[in-house]
């Protein structure tokens, strides 16, 4: 067939059922019969983009960058359109992954996006050169390990597809606050602050840089809001964080969580709550005691980021401030 003066090809019958079945596959998390259904359809037509598009994808779902970046290539090289093409994507996130950042440049900027220049050169596509994307894309949500026991938990996207976190997550998470993780590019549901501004919740494909701040949990006596947001600031004005779990975490059904939810704002003053995510379908079960005209209850539970060092000081450093409204116990930590 022609379409606009190009001579364009149906995939064939085969090619059709061969793909069709490697996602059914995919979908039973079974990647390596999917693969080799994918690379038969790839054989079947080189010529079209999207053999290479679902390789890629496949590639990226088990994080083999190195393939999905190849694949990915060869897809965006049979693109027949200049701009928006979800296979550029692909590409940016491989090259992320694989700090190729001449290439994930060129992938964002190919896909529509403006990207600062790199002055060592933006136009190359091999591995590790070049700084770091920097393009300071506001906040987001990110949900951690969406596959398992999954949490929702607020950051700053560093570019389209790195998220610095900004809460601190629960130890179930096995993540740290100050880490960095890779997202994937459509986001799986909404925060929606009362203001008006909505914020995307992206899902986590794999931890892209570690902290070296552990999380610790404390008992705290704050007699008042006021006491406890004083810790939050204490631990801010040190470099790291503190954050009270009691009030800051509400649990969501996971169909919940992937849609259009109210939150607070977003930004990196109060964070929005944690949504942890459960089977069957609760509803919200807790939210942010601070301003909601429920009683204030002293005891609360408190995530802390700050190294082994610290974080005793900055504990004792508080209740001296004020030792007859505050007091702490039972310090752990756990992760």
């Amino acid at each position: 067939m022609r379409i606009f003066g190009k001579v364009r090809h149906r995939p064939s019958a085969s090619w059709r059922q061969a793909t069709d079945r490697a996602f059914t596959l995919i979908g039973d998390g079974r990647y390596e019969d999917a693969g080799a259904l994918l690379t038969r359809a790839a054989d079947l037509e080189p010529w079209l983009s999207e053999s290479w598009f679902n390789l890629a994808l496949l590639h990226k779902f088990r994080h083999d960058w190195e393939q999905a970046r190849a694949a990915g290539l060869r897809a965006v090289a049979l693109l027949d359109r200049e701009t928006g093409a979800p296979d550029w994507w692909n590409v940016g996130i491989a090259a992320t992954a694989l700090q190729d950042w001449p290439l994930a440049r060129r992938a964002w900027q190919a896909y529509g996006l403006k990207v600062p220049g790199d002055p060592h050169g933006a136009n190359g596509s091999g591995g590790g050169n070049g700084e770091p994307v920097g393009m300071e894309l506001g906040s987001a949500a990110v949900r951690l390990s969406p596959e398992g026991e999954a949490e929702v938990v607020w950051g700053r996207r560093l570019d389209p597809a790195r998220l610095e976190v900004l809460s601190i997550p629960l130890p179930s998470s096995g993540r740290r606050w100050g880490e960095v993780v890779l997202h994937d590019g459509v986001p799986h549901g909404e925060r929606v602050t009362a203001a008006g501004p909505s914020y995307p919740v992206f899902d986590e494909i794999e931890l892209w840089a570690p902290s070296p701040v552990p999380t610790w949990v404390v008992l705290l006596e704050a007699a008042t809001e006021a006491d406890r947001d004083a810790l939050e600031q204490l631990a801010s004005d040190a470099g790291f964080a503190a954050e009270d779990w009691s009030s800051s975490v509400r649990l969501l059904c996971r169909t919940c969580s992937e849609s259009e939810m109210p939150s607070d704002e977003g930004d990196g003053e109060h964070l929005d709550p944690h949504d942890h995510s459960e089977p069957g379908h609760p509803g919200p079960l807790g939210h942010r005691t601070a301003g909601s005209g429920s009683l204030w209850v002293p005891e609360r539970e408190c995530g802390i980021a700050a190294p082994a060092g610290l974080v005793r000081g900055l504990l004792d450093s508080w209740v001296s401030d004020s030792p007859d409204s505050r007091e702490w116990r039972d310090l752990e930590e756990v992760c």
